[in-house]
Formats: C-alpha cells, sequence, structure tokens
C-alpha cells in the first residue's frame, strides 16, 4: 500500500508534471521561491550547518554572522533604525501570540476588526473567555475598514489595536496610515499582521506608526516555512512579556531570561537555516524593487478581475479595484461548492488553488460567503500573463458545464 502511494507521488510529482502547474495559492505559501533562497538554505546546509551563539569557533560565528545579516536586511525593508529591534519567530502566528499573551492581562480592553485571520481571533477569544474585554469593528461587505469607527470605540482601558494590513480572503488593503495616526494620537498601541503584505507593499513603520509588526517569512518575503518574526518598538519590550524562556547564548551565568532585544525573546536553538534563507528572499525583493514587484502583481490581479466579471455566473468578492486590494481573489461559481470547483481545477486543469474558509470564519461572515467559503486565487510575482489567461478558459468551461 504503501509502495504504492509511493509511486503514485513519483509520478504525480515529476519534474515535467512540475512545469505544466499553475500555481495561484501564493497567499499560502509562495511558490517558487527565487533561485537565491535555495542557494542560500543549501549553502548553509553544506557549509556551515553550526549553532549560532551557541559556540565561538568559525563556523557558529558564521551562523550568527547571516542571521544578522538576514534582521538587517528585513530592518532596510520595513524602514527600523535598529535590527534588533526585529525577534525572529517561526511565523507570524507565534509572533501574534507572543504579543497577546505577552501584552495583555484581564481587564484590558482590545479592538480589532471583522476580517481578521484565526491567528488574532482565536488567541483573543482564549483571552476574553479569562477576563479581556475584545471589540470586533465590523468592516464592509468588500472587507473595508473604516477609521472613523475607532475613536468611539476607546475606552480608558484600550491597550491594543489589532489590525490585519491586507484580508486574506478579499486582498483588501485596510487603511493602516489613518488607523496609526488614531492609535498613536490616543496613546494605543497598534500591532499590524502583515501576513499577507510583508514583501508584497510597502511598509515604513515609522510613518505608519506601527508599534508591532507580525510578518512571516514564508509568503510574499521568498523564505521558508517555518520563519518569521516580530517587530518590536523602543521601550515596548518593557510591557511585553516572553512566552518562552530558556538558552539565548547569552548572559549564561545567570538564571534569569535576559531583559534586552533580541535575546529577550529568541529562545532556544533557531532555525538559522531558514532563517538564511529568508534572508536571501528579503535581499531579492530590496534588489528587485517592492514597486516592481507590486506593480506586476497588479497588473496580473487587474487582467484576471476583468475576464472574470465577463463570465456569467460568477460572484467576485473584494473591492472591484485592482488598486485597493493585493493580489488575492477570492470568487465563487453559482450552484457549484467550492472544494468541487478546485478539486476539478487541479486535476482537470494543473491549476493550484485553495478553497473554504482560509481560517478567517468572521471575515467569510462578514462578505457573506459564510459557511462554504469561496474559491480563491491568490497570484504571484513568478505568475504570467498566459497562465491568467488560461485559469479564465478554464472557468469559463466550468461555468458552462454547471
Amino acid at each position: 500500500m504503501i509502495q504504492n502511494l509511493l509511486i503514485s507521488s513519483s509520478v504525480l510529482f515529476d519534474n515535467d508534471n512540475l512545469m505544466d502547474l499553475i500555481y495561484f495559492d501564493n497567499a499560502a505559501t509562495s511558490w517558487p521561491k527565487p533561485e537565491t533562497t535555495i542557494s542560500a538554505i543549501n549553502n548553509f546546509n553544506n557549509s556551515i550547518g553550526a549553532n549560532p551563539g551557541r559556540s565561538g569557533h568559525r563556523l557558529s560565528i558564521e551562523a550568527g554572522r547571516i542571521i544578522y545579516n538576514s534582521r538587517d536586511s528585513l530592518a532596510k525593508l520595513f524602514n527600523i533604525a535598529n535590527p534588533c529591534r526585529i525577534v525572529f519567530t517561526q511565523n507570524a502566528t507565534e509572533a501574534l501570540n507572543l504579543v497577546i499573551f505577552g501584552l495583555l492581562k484581564p481587564g484590558d480592553h482590545v479592538l480589532t476588526s471583522s476580517m481578521e485571520h484565526n491567528s488574532v481571533m482565536r488567541p483573543l477569544r482564549f483571552m476574553e473567555k479569562n477576563g479581556l474585554e475584545l471589540t470586533v469593528i465590523p468592516c464592509s461587505r468588500n472587507g473595508d475598514f473604516d477609521p472613523g469607527k475607532v475613536i468611539p470605540l476607546i475606552k480608558k482601558n484600550t491597550k491594543v489595536l489589532f489590525l490585519t494590513h491586507a484580508s486574506n480572503i478579499t486582498g483588501t488593503i485596510m487603511p493602516i496610515v489613518d488607523v496609526g495616526q488614531i492609535t498613536r494620537e490616543h496613546g494605543i498601541i497598534f500591532c499590524v499582521d502583515s501576513a499577507q503584505t510583508a514583501g508584497a507593499l510597502s511598509i515604513d513603520v515609522n510613518k505608519m506608526n506601527i508599534d508591532l509588526l507580525a510578518f512571516t517569512g514564508h509568503k510574499s518575503l521568498f523564505g521558508p516555512q517555518g520563519t518569521g518574526g516580530l517587530y518590536i518598538r523602543e521601550t515596548l519590550e518593557n510591557k511585553l512579556n516572553p512566552i518562552m524562556m530558556g538558552g539565548t547564548g547569552s548572559r549564561s551565568e545567570f538564571e534569569e531570561q535576559p531583559d534586552f532585544m533580541p535575546d529577550k525573546y529568541e529562545s532556544g536553538t533557531s532555525n538559522a537555516i531558514g532563517i538564511a534563507g529568508l534572508g536571501a528572499g528579503v535581499k531579492y525583493i530590496l534588489n528587485e524593487g517592492i514597486d516592481v514587484i507590486q506593480a506586476r502583481e497588479e497588473t496580473l490581479t487587474g487582467l484576471f478581475l476583468d475576464g472574470l466579471s465577463s463570465i456569467h455566473g460568477i460572484t467576485i468578492y473584494g473591492p472591484s479595484n485592482k488598486l485597493n486590494r493585493t493580489s488575492v481573489v477570492s470568487f465563487n461559481i453559482k450552484k457549484r461548492s467550492p472544494s468541487d470547483v478546485t478539486l476539478k481545477f487541479d486535476e482537470k486543469y494543473n491549476i493550484m488553488s485553495r478553497p473554504g474558509l482560509h481560517c478567517a470564519p468572521t471575515a467569510h461572515k462578514t462578505i457573506g460567503s459564510y459557511p462554504e467559503g469561496t474559491i480563491r486565487f491568490s497570484f504571484g510575482y513568478f505568475n504570467t500573463v498566459k497562465e491568467i489567461n488560461t485559469a479564465l478558459e478554464a472557468i469559463e468551461n466550468l461555468c458552462l458545464k454547471r
């Protein structure tokens, strides 16, 4: 049985078959990765391999240098003056959990939107059962967030506002600058979930008044899975407790956790090989230019939206304007289950996409696609116009045969 499965897998994933795949699932994880990312991972594995910060020999020192360089590249991308304000985590979920469980306590009041991912909603709901006061600000049916709704909801005990930079379902880009100005004026901590935008949209933590920025490495930053991080504004480490403690390779003579950045939050052996790949992915973005990447993805999204709008029987969710959204498009075909349609895309057209609720049920309730969810296409920098046209033909064929 296992042998048959292995044979089937080898046939399914042979190189010729992979060349024919159309990958529209970049909002889940980007693929393919730039060659520089793969090379950095292979180089670390083949030539370095040591544990950073745990030894004094040359390989350990080189591993530490690579991690610092990756931190430095991220700081350049987000306009962070001090790279040590960036803490590495295994993903955006861990970064958000660090904020929620390390910063909040019973009696605190938190604001967030109805378009948030479960990485925000689930830990907040857990905290709500333990005394946290939570207000979820409803967004429009397109997923738009109105900054004007924030001020009337602010209380004396309002501590943090959590907001996704862009929806992972509709691609709706949130008004981060406007919200950041409100939170700064009212002394509220502003935490932004940039899982869908880091590497795809320009992020400046200073201009946007972002206090805490959670990011993942494996999406638009072109890094491997198991990488991510959290930017922490100066002095906030005094309020933010670590949720894990242990060996850091620093101050080993003390049994207490270090209180300085980033060691306070980076206990245990780091994912050095993954961070090497992440750093290479970020350097690739810096070399290509965020504007270039964004423009290409906007072009692909615009072509797809234009073509999709002319096909009968299609419901499109989110903003109609490609400039108000990322390269994420959710849609449904009338009287067809999203899961059945995406299976057809895979089996008949070699199109990889994602159906369902996308770990954001509240967002689907907001846009009116709950409980079945939607079909989600998410384009990346390496997709092509030809692939967009092929997908539109496939969708039209499926609509004609329903």
